[in-house]
């Protein structure tokens, strides 16, 4: 998953974790359930049938700020949406994207100059946003590897499991 392609869907500042998942939803513990509640305060209760897999989110300011759950980064990924660019991210919810393996890319000036249904390929080895429907290239810090790592086992966990099998074998045991 070092190159991903999407559709652009766009949102603007402070989109909250109760606007990206509702808290009335918020008993749900199954993922893909959890998804299909994605954006409804904002987009309505069919979006997420709207949602390709791979499409992208961009955000402005301070995207995910409010509660620190992970239900909110945990919906957008089981939802198909393989990245989000914004100009800032809350602390808690950038943390909590890159542990359950959902890439964040902060980018102030492809945050603002990207536009919804605008379809974008991004390489995170290489650090470079291509918005194809502009003919535009944006240039980020790319990933290191344990960035990278840890995206291609699908989070933190995962990605502990798999390189500290001794782990694996005391939680068993236990």
């Amino acid at each position: 998953m070092n190159r991903i392609k999407g559709k652009v869907w766009k949102f603007g500042d402070n989109i909250d974790t109760d606007v990206i998942i509702p808290a009335r939803y918020l008993n749900i513990t199954n993922p893909e359930e959890l998804a299909t509640h994605i954006f409804e305060p904002l987009k309505g209760e069919n979006f997420n049938k709207v949602i390709a897999k791979g499409d992208i989110i961009v955000g402005g300011d301070n995207f995910g700020c409010g509660s620190s759950r992970e239900h909110a980064p945990i919906a957008i990924k089981e939802s198909g949406i393989s990245c989000i660019i914004a100009k800032t991210f809350a602390r808690i919810f950038y943390r909590n994207s890159f542990n359950i393996g959902l890439p964040l890319i902060i980018h102030p000036e492809a945050s603002q100059e990207i536009q919804e249904g605008e379809e974008l390929e991004i390489s995170f080895e290489e650090g470079k946003i291509l918005n194809k429907s502009q003919g535009r290239e944006y240039s980020f810090p790319p990933f290191g590897d344990m960035i990278l790592e840890l995206i291609k086992c699908n989070g933190l966990i995962p990605y502990i499991l798999k390189n500290y099998p001794e782990i694996k074998r005391d939680w068993r045991e236990s």
